[in-house]
């Protein structure tokens, strides 16, 4: 195995990518994922370097891991979760360029080098595989909260988004690092790595891709992973869903709890009741808060001090 480097930011490459790839308990699918990815790169001519972040398996990810002998691996005592281990790898990466993956299979990773010739040619920010094909298949229970945080994710980005959460992109290290305090450790991700780029006006674009059956036995627990999933997406969404709503929503209500006291005093003949203190009241803590949410977002932006 290699030695991790300890690049300062100053040494951080420019011109090749670090492929970071999450496992949990995937022995028997990512010898051959590691295979093909580093032949596919290989042939590719790019400048590369794998890592895998072994997000505290308890099975032989290890051992099958330590049979490629160009990867990185870093391991998780214990399993920290899907976003903590791609935080892991990409403090890491040597390249400017990261490109996330998964050890199953699913992704067709033969398609990287042109996602990345695509993000270079372009100069994106950040460069999504959107999933097509037969294997795409949303659970029935994550259904509903998958439609929801796709509308909502649409209403915060100005735009309609094709893929939020595929696990399948590239993107800038430095641009992630400045975000580091926002990004979660949990499935939520992507989700929030998408908002963060539109919601600040980075360049991102879509690549259709294909999505493969996974190797391996799936891991998934219907009732707990859908649980987790209403809870993360939810409210990786909903956090800027109330940056941008909350001033124009207590304009609203300040409106309205103008209006109605207006209402109430030149139709109703009464003077101003408490509903209208409370429309009224209830607007500036809103604004306020909104305030408060984005005083506190603006100074997590860049907290990030090279520190390992």
């Amino acid at each position: 195995m290699l030695t991790l480097p300890q690049e300062t930011e100053a040494d951080l490459a420019l011109d090749g990518i670090s492929i970071v790839i999450p496992a949990y308990n995937e022995e028997h699918g990512i010898d051959g994922v590691l295979t093909q990815l580093a032949g596919v790169m290989a042939e590719s001519g790019w400048p590369y370097e794998i890592i895998i972040v072994d997000d505290g398996s308890q099975d032989g990810t290890a051992e099958q891991v330590h049979k490629h002998q160009d990867v990185i691996l870093i391991s998780h005592r214990t399993n920290r979760g899907y976003g903590a281990a791609l935080k892991t790898g990409t403090r890491h990466a040597r390249y400017d360029v990261v490109c996330i993956t998964d050890a199953d299979g699913t992704y067709p990773n033969e398609q990287i080098p042109d996602l990345l010739a695509h993000m270079v040619d372009g100069n994106h920010d950040m460069v999504v595989g959107s999933r097509t094909g037969q294997h795409v298949a949303i659970p029935l229970v994550r259904r509903p909260a998958k439609w929801v945080v796709g509308k909502l994710a649409n209403f915060v980005a100005g735009e309609p988004i094709p893929d939020i959460n595929s696990g399948l992109r590239l993107f800038r290290r430095s641009i992630a690092l400045s975000f580091w305090n926002i990004l979660p450790d949990g499935f939520s991700f992507t989700t929030t790595i998408t908002l963060v780029m539109l919601t600040n006006n980075y360049l991102v674009d879509y690549v259709p891709i294909s999505y493969h059956a996974r190797i391996g036995k799936a891991k998934i627990k219907p009732i707990r992973e859908t649980l987790q999933f209403y809870s993360y997406e939810m409210r990786s969404v909903l956090y800027f869903v109330f940056l941008k709503s909350a001033l124009p929503l207590s304009g609203l209500l300040l409106l309205l709890g103008i209006g109605w006291g207006l209402f109430s005093t030149f139709v109703l003949g009464q003077l101003a009741d408490v509903s209208t203190l409370v429309i009224l009241m209830t607007a500036i803590q809103v604004a306020v808060a909104g305030l408060l949410a984005d005083l506190i977002d603006r100074r997590v932006q860049n907290p990030y001090r090279n520190s390992r």
